[in-house]
């Protein structure tokens, strides 16, 4: 029988080359939250599946892997129904591991904690290109912080990262579930209503003003509430929060946004920018003040985003703590940056190559040498087709060659 050597759907296999680059970019945004203040910690990937359920995770929740029930739980199968099955699941993010490890160990840790977590995380998702079934995550939240500040730094010390990283050509986009609240509900719509017609505004970018209207139309929304939203997105989007006011926003809101946007400007020095997005929404249910979003030039997609979730740690301890959270994305950063051809800087990692009748003990002493001058070496014996051996070499990513000599081995590049 043929066995299948393909990786589970929605999975996949890491070549030596990428895998080096995923490292290498993951060191660099962990070395820069450490440099921040931000402390690395570590949570679960399988969790209580009445965390998952109950978190407002918006439409992940459909996407939960849940862990059948084992042994004696199992007993009475038959009469079980899907909620029986399973006791646990795996983590669909790490914004709910967080919030239950604070709630576990909150008496071990500072009034205000800066967390920093990197791990994989699962979703059910239907498999196709970019679309993962497990996939990284790097985070950085505060918990117990309800000013603003707490924003800023999120925001700054992610930008560092990137620009860490080289990656430069990216903008904020930042929004207000309050703000999209007060302009929705001023416009008539009602609270039952408002999810569903924020999912429809979410696609402004996509399907532009005439196909927001034409959704909401298809919805059977009053006429006349979508034509104060659509006049209300023209304004907004033509005069930024200068508007707000007009529609039921509070001024306090407001003025914390726009607190943010100019200081971040201010310490950004014009590296990248930060705009007022008013029709950015983000999935997550439990978002409850500010959102951003990372937008990169020339993607239909963000690579990171995050917001404030103020309600979510009391649902474990009944006292509601303020928890903002900012995550990278990993996957589809790394997928742009290979795309870029991009290469980890200052990797001096050759291939020492000897002859069958060279002394391997000797072969090995000189692969030493080379590697306190800072080289990563791999040693090989060298094929008869020297050319076409350098040239796979050169394919997997190593950048150069040395042929063994006792007395003098020169490293070179591989089109010398």
């Amino acid at each position: 029988m043929k066995v299948n050597v393909n990786p589970a759907k929605g999975m996949r296999d890491f070549l030596p080359k990428e895998k080096e680059i995923r490292d290498y970019v993951e060191n660099v945004i962990i070395n820069t939250y450490k440099q921040s203040g931000f402390e690395l910690i570590e949570t679960p990937v399988i969790e209580n599946i009445e965390n998952l359920v109950s978190s407002n995770g918006g439409d992940n929740l459909k996407l939960i892997y849940k862990i059948l029930k084992r042994g004696n739980k199992l007993s009475n199968f038959s009469d079980m129904n899907e909620s029986d099955l399973s006791d646990l699941g795996l983590r669909y993010d790490l914004t709910v591991p967080l919030s239950r490890f604070y709630c576990n160990n909150k008496s071990k840790l500072s009034t205000i904690f800066k967390s920093l977590q990197v791990g994989n995380v699962f979703r059910a998702e239907r498999a196709q290109k970019g679309r993962y079934r497990s996939f990284k995550q790097c985070d950085i939240d505060i918990i117990g912080d309800n000013t603003s500040n707490a924003e800023i730094e999120l925001i700054t010390t992610t930008s560092k990262a990137l620009s860490t990283l080289n990656v430069n050509k990216f903008s904020i986009r930042i929004n207000d579930r309050r703000i999209l609240k007060g302009v929705i509900l001023s416009c008539g719509f009602t609270e039952s209503e408002f999810d569903n017609v924020c999912i429809i505004v979410d696609k402004l970018d996509k399907i532009g003003i005439e196909g927001i209207e034409k959704e909401l139309l298809a919805k059977e929304y009053n006429s006349d509430n979508i034509n104060k939203l659509i006049c209300a997105l023209n304004d907004i989007n033509a005069t930024g929060t200068a508007s707000l006011n007009q529609y039921g926003v509070d001024n306090k809101v407001i003025e914390n946004i726009d607190y943010i946007i100019n200081s971040v400007k201010e310490i950004s020095e014009g590296k990248y920018n930060i705009v007022f997005d008013f029709t950015l929404v983000r999935g997550m249910g439990y978002y409850t003040g500010t959102i951003f979003e990372i937008q990169y030039e020339g993607l239909g997609y963000s690579i990171g985003g995050g917001g404030r979730y103020d309600k979510m740690i009391g649902k474990f301890i009944g006292e509601d703590i303020p928890a903002i959270g900012f995550s990278i994305g990993f996957e589809r950063l790394v997928n742009q940056l290979i795309e870029e051809n991009f290469k980890v800087p200052n990797l001096q990692k050759i291939v020492l190559l000897y002859n069958n009748e060279d002394s391997y003990t000797e072969v090995v002493k000189k692969a030493n040498e080379l590697r306190e001058k800072g080289f990563s070496v791999s040693t090989y014996e060298k094929a008869k087709k020297l050319g076409k051996q350098l040239s796979q070499f050169e394919t997997l990513g190593f950048r150069g060659y040395a042929i063994f000599e006792k007395d003098d081995t020169n490293v070179k590049d591989f089109n010398k």
